[in-house]
């Protein structure tokens, strides 16, 4: 294994939407590549990319948050690490210490704010000289998201990569991590 690819995505895909089949195929590039994926552990583009990449035998961990989920009763059944961490915040940290690169999906509020903290990570590093991390958004929501905060803020649209589709999105991050 060469490490491990965060992946952010909606918890509401369903199986059988182009989303679904989408977030699949990541998975499955990504531990055909040697990759293990680390999701937030639960259902939609979570369970999706835990079924791609374990699937083509990859390693999959989740990262779940039984404080701030009750209602979620356990991990994907794709889960083959478990890590229940304590808040949002801890969620977030686990996931982008224990990987190499950071992949967002088209997802809702929580995928934004995984994409966020991802994003600025790389302002704060390029900021002090460190290596960005690579980090790449995938999806023409992200790319207005990207725009408001650049216009308004003065936020570094280069901090993150922008992809069209899922295996442009893939493809940018390999070629990244083996550079």
């Amino acid at each position: 294994m060469t490490g491990a690819v965060a992946v952010f995505g909606s918890s509401q895909t369903q199986p059988g939407s182009l989303e679904w089949d989408d977030a699949q195929r990541a998975g499955t590039r990504l531990a055909e590549a040697g990759y293990a994926v680390i999701t937030g552990g639960y259902s939609g583009t979570m369970e999706a990319v835990s079924s791609g990449a374990a699937g083509a035998g990859g390693h999959v961990i989740g990262v779940t948050a039984p404080v701030l989920f009750p209602h979620r009763s356990t991990a994907n059944p794709f889960v083959h690490e478990l890590i229940e961490a304590s808040s949002l915040a801890n969620r977030i940290d686990i996931m982008m210490q224990r990987s190499r690169a950071t992949l967002a999906l088209p997802g809702s509020i929580g995928t934004a704010a995984e994409l966020l903290i991802s994003w600025n990570t790389n302002h704060i590093l390029r900021r002090t000289g460190a290596m960005p991390r690579v980090s790449v958004a995938v999806g023409p929501g992200w790319k207005a998201l990207a725009r408001a905060l650049v216009d308004m803020n003065g936020a570094l649209e280069d901090d993150v990569v922008w992809a069209d589709t899922v295996d442009e999105g893939v493809d940018r991050i390999l070629v990244r991590l083996s550079d």
